[in-house]
């Protein structure tokens, strides 16, 4: 016979409720020592609160969605996913993927949300989740957390990443330095937008700044292959770069490999910087110079998720902006 939270409280020696808060995970205050008795009681009874039930009670799915625009390879999503699972799992949820890399990914991501697969979603996608889509997503009532730099969304908690600027003072670096023919290697979604944003404004703003009126833009951010050939071609022309400022740290990584492959001291011949501040630029050679936050820590986005979640009322849009800066090492 199953055990029941009843026996759990009665071996414990709490209430139901107190059983009901520690393996809910709920943020109700309960001591530590009570909190080990309930853990306890209910490891030696076997017991496992009864999800399908809680969720026909609730008419809640106990599952978030984590929307990403691939499914593997990128660091941060890498650290974004893990905090969500540990916090998920505290809380008794599961967590589903969706990789939205094209536009009919992006409009069957919205279909599945808008069906009521999940309870909440995290969401941090670049190019094909417009504002349209996500805003109509946002007004069904599906709570919602959404990395983004977009203006004129509503009905969603925000975080922002203030790429602009960090990315601008990279490129004055580079100039400052004496390097004028300064290539930027941006991401496809970069390249196929109505107006400049982010990375690609940062490098241009710079330049115009200074009155360098050369642009040297090409794709090959967006995977590692991609990059090292795009270096490659860059690096093998007779005008070629004296910088390369690519707008994934992993693009840069690859234009090192490049560079020395084709017999080029980086930075002498060639300074490279790269953008996400990712730990492996750690141990490139030489380090790698990047934009990008001090510390990759997203329980304060997860956070934001369950808040709505489990509020009784939706609270007011919030923001949280996480500061990019320019972290100056060998590689230029």
């Amino acid at each position: 016979m199953r055990p029941t939270a009843r026996q759990v409280a009665e071996l414990a020696n709490v209430s139901v409720a107190t059983v009901s808060y520690v393996l809910s995970g709920r943020d109700r205050p309960v001591a530590a020592e009570t909190r080990q008795r309930v853990l306890d009681a209910a490891r030696q009874l076997g017991y496992t609160p009864n999800q399908a039930a809680r969720s026909l009670r609730k008419r809640r799915t106990q599952r978030v969605a984590l929307v990403l625009s691939s499914f593997g390879g990128v660091p941060t999503d890498e650290r974004l996913a893990t905090d969500l699972h540990e916090m998920a799992d505290a809380r008794g949820y599961s967590v589903v993927t969706l990789a939205v890399y094209s536009e009919a990914r992006a409009n069957a991501a919205i279909d599945v949300l808008r069906g009521g697969f999940a309870d909440g979603a995290l969401i941090n996608v670049v190019g094909d989740l417009t504002r349209d889509l996500l805003a109509g997503l946002a007004a069904t009532g599906l709570p919602m957390v959404v990395l983004s730099n977009e203006s004129g969304l509503e009905g969603c908690d925000l975080v922002r990443t203030p790429e602009t600027e960090a990315c601008a003072e990279a490129v004055e670096h580079l100039l400052a330095e004496g390097r004028r023919r300064i290539a930027f290697m941006a991401h496809r979604h970069e390249l196929y937008r109505d107006k400049l944003v982010g990375r690609l404004l940062g490098y241009t703003t710079a330049l115009e700044r200074h009155g360098v009126s050369e642009r040297i833009v090409t794709a090959g951010a967006d995977d590692r292959v991609a990059a090292y050939q795009t270096a490659t071609e860059l690096l093998s022309s007779p005008d070629r770069p004296d910088a390369i400022f690519a707008a994934s740290d992993r693009a840069a990584i690859s234009a090192i490999w490049a560079a020395r492959d084709l017999g080029l001291s980086v930075p002498g011949d060639v300074a490279i910087v790269g953008a996400g501040n990712i730990d492996e630029g750690l141990i490139s050679n030489p380090q790698l110079s990047t934009v990008g936050p001090l510390r990759h820590d997203y329980t304060d986005v997860v956070r934001l998720l369950f808040d709505r979640i489990q509020a009784e009322e939706q609270p007011p849009a919030r923001e949280i902006v996480r500061s990019w800066t320019f972290v100056r090492r060998g590689s230029s």
